[in-house]
C-alpha cells in the first residue's frame, strides 16, 4: 500500500508534468497547423454563444481560486488580517458560483456536441478521450467543493493543511506522499483527475489555450489600395454593369466622329 501511495502521489503528478512538457513541445514541433480550437461554431451557434462564455468565464475564476488556495499558505493569509472562516467564505462561495458556471457550460457545450449532428461527425477520438477526462476532473472538483466545503461544516475541510503543502513541495521535488493519506477521497479523486487531464492536455483541443495573439500587437498595418489610381467608386465601377451596357459603351468609344 506504501508503495501505491508513492506512485499516486508522488511519482504519479510528475509523470503527468513531463508528459505535458513533452507534448507541448511536439506539438509545436509537428503540429502547429493543428494548434487550434478546431471551432464548430459554422455548424451551431445558438447553444454556443451560451455554453461557452459559461465555461470558460467560470474556468477563469475557477483556476484564480486554485491559484489563490494552493499557492498561498494559510500563514500568509492570516498575516493580512484574514481569519480562516473568512478565508473559507471567500474561498467557497465565488467557488461554487464558478463551479456552477462551469458545469453548467460544459454541459450544454456536450450536449450540443451529442445531439447536433453536424457537430457530432466533427467530433474526432482525442475530442471524446478530453471530454471523458475533462468532465471527471470537473465533476470531481465540483463534488469535493460541495460535500467537504458547502455541506461540510462551519469550517470545510481544510486543504491548507495537507493538498496545498504537498503540492508546494512536490514542485520543488521535495515529496512526501504520506501528507496525502488522510485527504478525503473528493479530493483525492479530483487531485488524481486533474493531473491526469494535464498530461493529455497538450495532444486534444485543450492545447488552444496556451495560444495569445501576441504578434497582433505588434505586427504592420495591413495597407489596402486601390488597383486604379482613379480609385473609383466601386459601385458605379464599369465592370458591375450589366453586359449590354457595356458593350455599348464599348461600340460608341470605337465610333468615329464625324469630325475626322
Amino acid at each position: 500500500m506504501e508503495h501505491f501511495n508513492n506512485f499516486l502521489w508522488g511519482a504519479f503528478p510528475w509523470l503527468a508534468i513531463a508528459a505535458f512538457f513533452v507534448g507541448i513541445f511536439w506539438r509545436w514541433r509537428t503540429d502547429q497547423f493543428g494548434w487550434t480550437t478546431h471551432s464548430s461554431q459554422i455548424y451551431e451557434s445558438k447553444l454556443l454563444r451560451l455554453s461557452s462564455p459559461l465555461f470558460h468565464w467560470g474556468m477563469v475564476f475557477v483556476v484564480i481560486g486554485h491559484l489563490m488556495g494552493l499557492a498561498m499558505p494559510k500563514s500568509w493569509t492570516r498575516a493580512v488580517g484574514i481569519s480562516d472562516h473568512a478565508y473559507h467564505l471567500i474561498a467557497t462561495i465565488p467557488g461554487s458560483i464558478a463551479a456552477v458556471a462551469v458545469v453548467l457550460g460544459f454541459c450544454g457545450l456536450l450536449y450540443r456536441r451529442i445531439v447536433n449532428r453536424s457537430v457530432f461527425l466533427s467530433t474526432s477520438k482525442s475530442d471524446k478521450v478530453m471530454y471523458v477526462f475533462l468532465g471527471l476532473a470537473l465533476l470531481s472538483g465540483t463534488i469535493a467543493t460541495f460535500s467537504t466545503q458547502v455541506f461540510g461544516g462551519p469550517q470545510g475541510y481544510d486543504y491548507r493543511e495537507t493538498i496545498s503543502p504537498w503540492l508546494r513541495d512536490l514542485i520543488v521535488f521535495n515529496i512526501h506522499p504520506e501528507t496525502m493519506v488522510d485527504v478525503p477521497w473528493q479530493f483525492k479523486l479530483h487531485v488524481l483527475a486533474g493531473f491526469t487531464i494535464i498530461a493529455v492536455w497538450p495532444y486534444t483541443r485543450l492545447v488552444h489555450a496556451f495560444s495569445a495573439p501576441v504578434g497582433y500587437v505588434t505586427r504592420p498595418y495591413v495597407v489596402y489600395r486601390s488597383r486604379d489610381s482613379r480609385a473609383t467608386d466601386m459601385r458605379r465601377h464599369v465592370a458591375w454593369e450589366p453586359v449590354r451596357n457595356h458593350h455599348s459603351q464599348l461600340d460608341k468609344s470605337e465610333t468615329p466622329s464625324h469630325g475626322a
